[in-house]
């Protein structure tokens, strides 16, 4: 049974930085795409950048394009999301998704992921 592990949100000013980090562990095989989706209170759970495996290309929300950036460190099988000029609006639970299988769902869409990460809290606030 495969697991994710995320780190790193916290609190931050708007403007900040922060990084959150995903440990994959425990699959016998590569996932085919990872994500970040987000969640926050009143709200449906969101695509905000994910990354194909099978090719290194990425995908942002509208909301997050140019201040987020996804990445995979393939050898410590972790994927990054660097989070720039923060805003109060990006306050929510982030969570780690995992494909594991091919699907045809778009790489933003929840439905795409099988696995996911408990969450860990990011607030923006002055």
């Amino acid at each position: 049974q495969g697991h994710l592990e995320e780190s790193g949100g916290g609190s931050v000013q708007p403007g900040g930085s922060l990084r959150l980090s995903c440990a994959a562990s425990g699959w016998p095989y590569t996932p085919t795409a990872m994500a970040w989706f987000r969640q926050a209170p009143g709200k449906e759970r969101e695509g905000v950048a994910a990354i194909d495996i099978t090719n290194g290309n990425t995908y942002y929300a509208d909301a997050v394009k140019g201040r987020f950036t996804i990445s995979r460190d393939s050898s410590k099988s972790t994927v990054s999301l660097q989070m720039t000029r923060l805003r109060p609006e990006d306050t929510a639970i982030y969570y780690c998704a995992a494909a594991l299988r091919t699907n045809y769902f778009s790489l933003l869409s929840r439905h795409k992921y099988s696995d996911w990460g408990q969450g860990t809290q990011v607030t923006v606030s002055s």
